[in-house]
């Protein structure tokens, strides 16, 4: 089976995930500001979350801002903090990532395991960013990580991490996940798929004439679960 998990940066996004729980969505991901490409969610979204009856198991994506994956040793203290009150407030797991000189920070990795305990630690798209797609698979795997989040879009790069994984660590597909391309996406041997399913509604009042915002769109994840279905029948 290929796993679906839905990112949610909101309450609406809370309220959608529980509803779609008993029809594929396996599990979320918590965040905020899925425009800047996520960011750590606030503490009341996360109890939030926990307090939300039928919600799947949530795990927390721990970024401190937005931008590349190469951080400084006080970024690096305020994600290991983060994920101290994350794992306290309820998250199933957490969704980590972290560069050094193009390769996975083994030292701040491995502080992030040790700080999840025994949650499962992902490590998100910063793989994308990654030299070498087989030897970052062997070091997050001997780092104890449970599962890598990869471009949906590079089906060659998600074929050679699935082979490099040989079922010792999960490869999800993420980014740019839509119901058409999802076939082909599960094709390559992914063990999950990620997907926001956002998108624009409206929002007046903001700031600088902005009108709307983006939230979890319904009928877009139950679109993209259906095609999962169907390419797994």
């Amino acid at each position: 089976m290929v796993a679906f998990e839905l990112a949610v940066q909101d309450s609406h996004g809370l309220t959608v995930a529980a509803r779609l729980a008993a029809d594929g969505v396996d599990r979320i991901e918590l965040c905020s500001a899925l425009a800047l490409g996520g960011l750590t969610p606030s503490l009341g979204l996360i109890l939030t979350a926990a307090a939300t009856a039928g919600l799947p198991p949530a795990h927390v994506l721990v970024r401190p801002r937005p931008g590349g994956f190469v951080y400084s040793p006080g970024e690096a203290a305020v994600i290991t903090a983060d994920i101290g009150y994350a794992v306290s407030a309820g998250a199933a797991g957490v969704v980590v990532g972290g560069v050094r000189d193009g390769k996975v920070d083994t030292d701040l990795m491995a502080r992030v395991v040790h700080a999840a305990g025994e949650r499962p630690v992902t490590f998100h798209r910063a793989f994308d960013t990654l030299e070498g797609t087989a030897e970052a698979v062997e070091t997050l795997i001997d780092l104890g990580v449970a599962r890598i989040l990869a471009s949906a879009t590079d089906l060659a790069t998600l074929a050679t991490a699935v082979d490099a994984a040989a079922g010792r660590i999960e490869i999800m597909a993420g980014g740019g996940v839509r119901p058409h391309l999802v076939e082909k996406i599960v094709r390559t041997g992914v063990d999950a798929i990620h997907a926001s399913a956002k998108h624009a509604v409206p929002d007046p009042g903001g700031l600088d004439g902005e009108r709307t915002r983006e939230t979890t769109d319904e009928p877009e994840a139950t679109r993209i679960i259906a095609a999962l279905r169907a390419a797994t029948a």
